[in-house]
């Protein structure tokens, strides 16, 4: 049953609102999938906390004309076409990659990347988005890196302030066997 002007209109505004809310799209082909090849790498996405959604190219092309600054990802609405939306850069790749090597399969593949504002194709682009690490690695590992110095510095404080003690107390102690 084909879709009334409402329906897509409704559907338009949701692609468009989701295009501009992400500043993280993947475009993926996934022709050749089976129904349940499908629905297990639907549920691999929403694990990960990445929406996943199939589009009419038609109506994503509509909703990209009215935004600003996507105009690259226009050409890439052509065949058979799912969107990925993400905050994390390597969420969904990692979800792609771990489902073609579990699945032993060539498809989906990435047709492009879409990361603030700069385009990523291709097998090689997956692999190395892939391996990029998350905001939460990058939080843990800042923290880490502030927390190295101070521990570093209070241990190195301990240290000589044991000695100094140890020192005063010697002089102390020598004084006042003198007197």
């Amino acid at each position: 049953m084909p879709l009334t002007r409402a329906q897509k209109a409704d559907i338009i505004e949701q692609i468009g609102a989701k295009l501009d809310e992400s500043p993280i799209i993947y475009l993926t082909n996934f022709s050749g999938l089976t129904v349940d090849q499908t629905n297990e790498l639907r549920g691999r996405f929403r694990e990960a906390g990445v929406d996943y959604m199939v589009t009419k190219n038609t109506l994503a092309q509509i909703a990209l004309d009215k935004i600003e600054g996507m105009d690259a990802l226009s050409e890439h609405f052509a065949g058979p076409t799912a969107v990925a939306f993400s905050d994390d850069p390597s969420k969904p790749a990692r979800v792609l990659k771990d489902f073609l090597e579990d699945e032993d399969l060539e498809r989906p593949e990435l047709k492009v990347a879409f990361i603030e504002g700069e385009l990523y194709e291709g097998h090689e682009a997956l692999e190395e988005l892939s391996k990029l690490k998350s905001r939460e690695e990058l939080i843990g590992d800042v923290v880490g890196l502030l927390l190295g110095p101070a521990q570093t510095i209070a241990g190195s404080l301990q240290g000589p302030a044991s000695t100094l003690a140890g020192a005063i107390k010697a002089i102390a102690d020598g004084e006042g066997e003198e007197e």
